[in-house]
């Protein structure tokens, strides 16, 4: 998961930018309500600057006031992607605090179950985090783009408010959440796996072959934002590669990562359920899988999320090594059944490379609903007054009445005609 550095805003009064021009002046006596909420999300921002680590509140950062402004559509970018870090960077300090628990040997049914249902919320998280992305990219920007004023000179549009960054950032985030289901998914076979590694797997592991789907699609999400990031990043007259270094490698460490966790799966999958048909298969792809985890061990390129210290790095290379560990278990064991019960050939990588399947999907984006303005065009009350004067406007003026006759006497010959 990667953890975004939350950016800070400048101080800002809104009665020196806007003037009312209602006729009643209803909206003035707001100009110094959105100011204070503004400054509210300042003030949490600039607090998170100067906290560390697991003392930061993400969550408070999650609650900040939003502001929507007519004619801010720049600033309204930047609002949202700092709710969208916060939410990546609060599922992430979630999921730092379970620790690996999956793999503590003394943990009991109810606590493993109980930080499952943290992880799920993590998930949650990320997926509200890939909408917000995603919003910023399909509605915000292309308002932008209508509304825009021209900057001064040598303005060069900053990296967030490319769409090709928010929809990297949008399927970052969804990768990263299909990260922790897998995790969720395998918590149980995990915790029964610590006192016997490798074949056979336990009754309660999920199909091998789901996980490699799901590793699939991981790695397809990974690889597909970091080509967004490179195409954005080498656009002539932008200078975004200090801003987006750690991120492509991130990206790449992931995509790594997941396609060999996918080869891994494919070479168990074939080794438990078609040994006798695929022996050769399982031999291949799980020396394929080995081989790129040892590579990218070696090769240093993992990289911790944004400004990690080194205690994180080091927490990220030895869950490759306990990869490579129990990878080389599947190896040795389904090498020695080919080798002396099935006899099968061992293809090529080239061969492998032609049966891997599709990716599967199994979260997905929680679409970003925003909330409703407090006054101003489409407001509860802006529509209330206006349905009024549609509705008053619509009915039909009523008829003159006639004048009433004078009260006839009661003398005599009263009402009669002379």
């Amino acid at each position: 998961m990667y953890l975004f550095e939350t950016p800070t805003t400048s101080t800002l009064s809104y009665s020196d930018f806007f003037v009312d021009r209602s006729d009643k002046k209803e909206y003035e006596f707001r100009f110094p309500e959105v100011t204070q909420a503004r400054t509210n999300v300042r003030a949490a921002l600039k607090e998170m600057k100067g906290t560390d680590g697991n003392d930061k509140d993400y969550l408070r950062l999650v609650k900040s006031s939003r502001i929507s402004l007519p004619g801010l559509h720049a600033d309204y970018a930047f609002a949202l992607l700092t709710y969208g870090y916060a939410f990546s960077n609060l599922a992430w300090m979630t999921v730092d605090g379970l620790g690996a628990y999956e793999r503590d040997r003394t943990i009991s049914e109810e606590q493993r179950k109980s930080k499952d249902k943290e992880l799920n919320v993590a998930v949650e998280f990320l997926c509200k985090a890939s909408g917000i992305f995603a919003f910023i990219t399909e509605t915000v920007l292309p308002a932008w783009e209508v509304n825009r004023t021209d900057g001064p000179p040598g303005f060069n549009r900053p990296p967030e408010l490319m769409k090709e960054i928010n929809v990297a950032l949008s399927k970052m985030a969804l990768a990263d959440a299909q990260t922790l289901a897998i995790r969720r998914l395998q918590s149980k076979s995990a915790f029964e796996s610590n006192i016997a590694p490798g074949p056979p797997l336990p009754s309660s592991h999920p199909s091998p072959s789901l996980l490699a789907k799901l590793h699939l699609e991981c790695a397809a999400l990974y690889g597909s934002a970091r080509s967004l990031v490179k195409s954005a990043s080498s656009g002539k007259g932008n200078d975004h590669a200090g801003v987006v270094s750690d991120l492509r490698k991130y990206l790449a460490d992931e995509t790594s990562l997941h396609n060999a966790l996918a080869h891994k799966w494919l070479g168990v999958f074939a080794g438990e359920k078609c040994a006798a048909d695929k022996g050769g298969e399982a031999v291949a792809f799980l020396a394929w899988s080995k081989k790129e985890l040892e590579e990218l061990k070696e090769s240093g390129k993992i990289v911790t999320l944004g400004k990690a210290d080194k205690e994180r790095f080091e927490r990220k290379k030895a869950k490759i090594s306990d990869e490579i560990v129990s990878t080389t278990l599947f190896y040795k064991q389904y090498k020695k059944t080919n080798d002396t019960v099935h006899f099968q050939p061992v293809p090529l990588q080239a061969e492998l490379q032609r049966i891997i399947p599709e990716g599967t999907l199994a979260k997905k984006t929680t679409p970003y609903t925003p909330p409703s303005p407090n006054f101003g065009p489409n407001s509860i009350e802006y529509l209330r007054r206006r349905t009024e004067e549609l509705k008053a406007r619509d009915e039909p003026e009523p008829e003159d009445k006639a004048l009433p006759s004078p009260p006839v006497g009661n003398y005599a010959g009263a009402g009669a005609y002379f």
